[in-house]
């Protein structure tokens, strides 16, 4: 009877954060195109998931979602995640049917040759590819034929300029790539925008756990999905000034440094698998800081570190800056080959993070030391 009791405990603590159905929602949101300015798809989908784990919900003029727990009181905490991923916009058709673009965020144009995307025009989805010649046809000096924005272009298989406006793609309309969520490996999963959809599924999943543990805050919490971060942090900045929070805990992806193309000596030393990466900079408020790594410590949650200079380039700084100063922290996740369609980050991570959010917010109180001095 003791080894069958000992062996319940076991199973009881190696239960995973994720479940089933979380699972499920997060292949769906991933699969789900959010490009930056037209997240409505994708927030219609997490508001969906969130519902039954938060009292109250509205969305800005700009399309940021929020989910509020405990409404009402005069302590405000945000947990913040941002939902846009880069993506095109179809910007020049030719006479014979090819369509030229300009970026939407900052995608990269490098890896566009050979790739499927959806053009979302006014008529839905139109299928189309990066065509790009044979290697031993392309005219012109090597360094002239290398993908850049001007040469990069989206063949929907027709032969004209009206063909193509026939389908309903127009100047304006927006391109995603069609690439979407995967297995690997050892708990790796791939994706494209994991960066920053990971965040809005884990911020989800603290709602989630705070709702099914029956847990009670002395504060209200903003679950917060922000649009437009990858053209300049706008989303959270105009959040930002409508909460008025008092504490944000703010979540994004970091790089993983690991990869023989990147130095680290200059982006620090932070992996797929061992915990979420905190980071310190001028935007992270340093008691709050302090307080998380106690949590993580307390945990025994592992996690990383980073330095980082001047702006942290996250959803952060628009917290940490807005109204009369808000403490902020910055909690990341590893995730290898940012900004291309084959994001890869690690199951451990998601659930480090999650259990690092949701511990952070139990132990938080509107009496929590913050002061500067």
């Amino acid at each position: 009877m003791a080894k069958a009791k000992n062996t319940k405990k076991k199973e009881e603590k190696a239960r995973p954060v994720i479940t089933g159905a979380s699972m499920a929602f997060l292949k769906d949101y991933i699969n789900n195109a959010s490009p930056v300015g037209f997240e409505t798809w994708g927030q219609k989908l997490w508001l969906k998931y969130l519902e039954p784990y938060i009292d109250e919900q509205f969305v800005d003029p700009y399309g940021t979602a929020v989910g509020i727990i405990n409404p009402g009181q005069p302590f405000k905490v945000v947990i913040e995640a941002h939902a846009d991923e880069i993506s095109w916009f179809v910007n020049y058709i030719t006479d014979n049917g090819l369509i030229f673009l300009k970026r939407n965020g900052g995608v990269d144009h490098q890896i566009a040759p050979g790739l499927r995307v959806n053009v979302h025009g006014k008529k839905g989805v139109v299928r189309g590819v990066f065509g790009w010649p044979a290697i031993h046809t392309r005219i012109g000096k090597e360094s002239e034929t290398q993908p850049k924005v001007e040469n990069v272009c989206i063949d929907c298989g027709v032969r004209s300029k009206k063909e193509v406006e026939g389908l309903g793609i127009h100047v304006g309309a927006v391109v995603t790539y069609q690439d979407g969520f995967d297995e690997l490996a050892n708990d790796f999963y791939v994706g494209r925008a994991f960066d920053n959809r990971i965040g809005g599924f884990m911020i989800a999943e603290v709602a989630r756990l705070l709702k099914e543990n029956k847990k009670k805050l002395p504060y209200s919490l903003y679950v917060v999905n922000a649009v437009q971060e990858e053209i300049g942090l706008r989303g959270a900045e105009m959040i930002a000034r409508r909460i008025k929070p008092d504490v944000a805990i703010v979540t994004d992806v970091t790089h993983d440094t690991g990869h023989f193309m990147i130095n680290k000596r200059i982006e620090g030393d932070v992996a797929c698998s061992k915990g979420p990466s905190l980071a310190y900079g001028p935007a992270i408020h340093n008691k709050l800081l302090a307080f998380v790594e106690k949590v993580a410590e307390d945990q025994k949650i592992p996690v990383q570190w980073r330095a980082l200079s001047r702006s942290t380039g996250t959803d952060t700084d628009s917290f940490a800056y807005a109204n009369d100063g808000c403490p902020s922290v910055l909690i990341s996740m590893p995730l290898r080959y940012m900004h291309t369609t084959v994001e890869m980050i690690h199951k451990d991570d998601i659930e480090n993070t999650i259990k690092l959010m949701y511990e952070t917010l139990l132990e938080l109180t509107p009496k929590t030391n913050l002061s500067y001095l």
